[in-house]
């Protein structure tokens, strides 16, 4: 479904949209009156319309970054594509199919060497699976990183709660009191909470943490504990994973890919954090964001499930082969 470019015939055009004559226009109404919009355009016409609104404002050089329903529309008049059409009508069309040219979203292609044997190992622990193997019932899943730079902001006045028509009201000044690094650590399956704040991220911080999971049972009479990070310098590399296995023979580091964090369940966790307890980043001191964090992670952790991890192994080597596709694909490209 592609608008080919600079290939609008220099006819006369209907208010509907068709060419030719009063009377070949009248045929083509009757053909799709009760299956087009109101206004009975024809179904090509619909199609360009959607293929316009799938293109880069620029392959059309129109100087914009991306469509809105008014732009689609003043284009299609300006073109000659029709004689006359509303906005409404242009948003009906694009929200049948979802399109939405509006809207974006950031992405990056893979580009670890080893990304599909990385993420597949960090998929299959979370399947309980280990180099094809399931796992036993005293070996674990932990997961966990880093959320670095959290600040205690004091806002200037109070913050005023919701009242009946009325949202919640911040104070938009505020005072800075410091910032925290918030480590935790997720047990996958068993849906345990661990984390600390420290002054700063580093090494040090990182083995506090995985020196408070270890020293406690199941923990520490497990076959083997699987910890599953990033590539963060706390954690990175060869040199990591023999620091950490000579401190607990039977602790397991397994890296993600670069580019991966999407793999880490913690980052859910995080995400949870940042909407429930960060925001509105309201507090009067750097020690009631750390009570909060911590009060928060004990709350969390009474209500907790396992996440409902659904995306294999398998979904993985349909995602890469897709992508490699749209690597592939000249419009990509261009």
């Amino acid at each position: 479904m592609r608008l080919q470019p600079d290939s609008i015939p220099a006819v006369k055009s209907l208010a509907c949209g068709e060419s030719g004559s009063l009377n070949k226009g009248s045929q083509a109404l009757k053909s799709v009156k009760g299956r087009a919009a109101p206004g009975f355009f024809p179904p090509e016409f619909v199609v360009q319309i959607k293929a316009l609104a799938c293109e880069l404002p620029s392959t059309r050089e129109v100087p914009l970054s991306r469509w809105s329903i008014a732009d689609l529309t003043r284009h299609a008049l300006e073109c000659g594509l029709v004689a006359k059409i509303g906005d409404s009508t242009v948003w009906r069309w694009l929200h049948d199919d979802a399109i939405r040219p509006w809207r974006y979203r950031s992405w990056i292609f893979p580009r670890d060497p080893d990304f599909p044997q990385k993420a597949g190992r960090i998929l299959d622990l979370y399947e309980r699976v280990w180099e094809g193997q399931p796992l036993k019932d005293d070996e674990l899943v932990v997961s966990a990183d880093e959320k670095t730079s959290l600040q205690a902001r004091r806002r200037r006045h109070s913050t005023y709660p919701a009242q009946p028509g009325a949202a919640m009201k911040v104070e938009h000044e505020y005072t800075r009191c410091g910032a925290w690094a918030y480590l935790a650590a997720w047990d996958v399956h068993r849906a345990k909470l661990f984390g600390r704040c420290e002054r700063k991220s580093g090494i040090a911080s990182f083995d506090r943490l995985v020196a408070q999971v270890m020293n406690q049972p199941p923990y520490t009479e497990a076959r083997r504990v699987f910890w599953i990070v990033d590539n963060g310098s706390a954690h990175r590399g060869p040199r990591a994973v023999d620091r950490l296995h000579k401190r607990y023979p039977n602790l397991v580091l397994v890296h993600g890919p670069v580019h991966a964090s999407w793999s880490n369940q913690i980052e859910i966790y995080f995400s949870i954090v940042q909407r429930k307890a960060l925001t509105p980043n309201d507090f009067r001191s750097l020690q009631a964001l750390e009570e909060r964090l911590l009060n928060f992670q004990s709350h969390y952790e009474q209500i907790a499930k396992p996440f409902e991890w659904r995306f294999t192994r398998r979904d993985l080597h349909a995602l890469l082969n897709k992508i490699q596709s749209q690597r592939a694909s000249p419009t990509l490209a261009a």
